[in-house]
């Protein structure tokens, strides 16, 4: 069974040189050696406020969310974010995503007149996409590191790795008239 240390080197490489640096730390240390597997255990400090964790709680879930196959609270993400932040990242490393956080709070009791964190799915994913457009202070920087650290921490998880993917060491024959609608999950090795 593929484990979170090898899964890792896996996303660092679907990545590539754009890694976010805390991700790329973890991924060579897994590679390198026996260090601590990132999972284990509770951070080391807390990064976020209550109010900083509400919300990027509710945004991975936004991410990746629940549909057939559990969402990103479900595996984990959040506490996979703040440990990675924790315990891999320099402090510079967790100024955009600080920031971002507290900028899409910001405009979302411009717009919303509500906290983010307690903010509708179609409103989250509207803040969301201002980010990603950089239509905010730091917005793209944000984005993309935390996008990041959702996918890599759901792919990495055991439901990402057994529930959203199908493992299959030998997934079978070739067959170069498989009809795409029968494929079920995509395979994972």
């Amino acid at each position: 069974m593929i484990d979170r240390r090898t899964a890792l080197a896996g996303v660092a490489a679907m990545f590539g040189t754009s890694l976010f640096a805390p991700i790329a730390r973890a991924a060579n240390a897994a590679q390198a050696s026996r260090v601590p597997v990132i999972s284990d255990g509770p951070a080391s400090v807390a990064v976020f406020t209550p109010a900083q964790r509400a919300l990027m709680t509710a945004l991975s879930e936004r991410v990746l969310p629940t549909t057939d196959t559990p969402g990103a609270i479900a595996a984990g993400v959040p506490a996979f974010i703040e440990k990675l932040l924790a315990d891999w990242a320099a402090p510079e490393d967790r100024k955009p995503i600080l920031a971002g956080l507290d900028a899409i709070e910001a405009r979302s009791l411009k717009d919303y007149r509500l906290s983010a964190s307690r903010a509708t799915a179609a409103q989250q994913d509207a803040l969301l996409t201002v980010a990603m457009e950089n239509g905010m202070p730091g917005g793209s920087a944000f984005f993309e590191a935390f996008r990041q650290m959702v996918i890599t921490g759901y792919y990495t998880s055991e439901i990402g790795m057994t529930q959203e993917r199908e493992y299959l060491p030998v997934p079978g024959e070739y067959n170069g008239e498989f009809p795409y609608s029968s494929v079920n999950k995509v395979y994972s090795a």
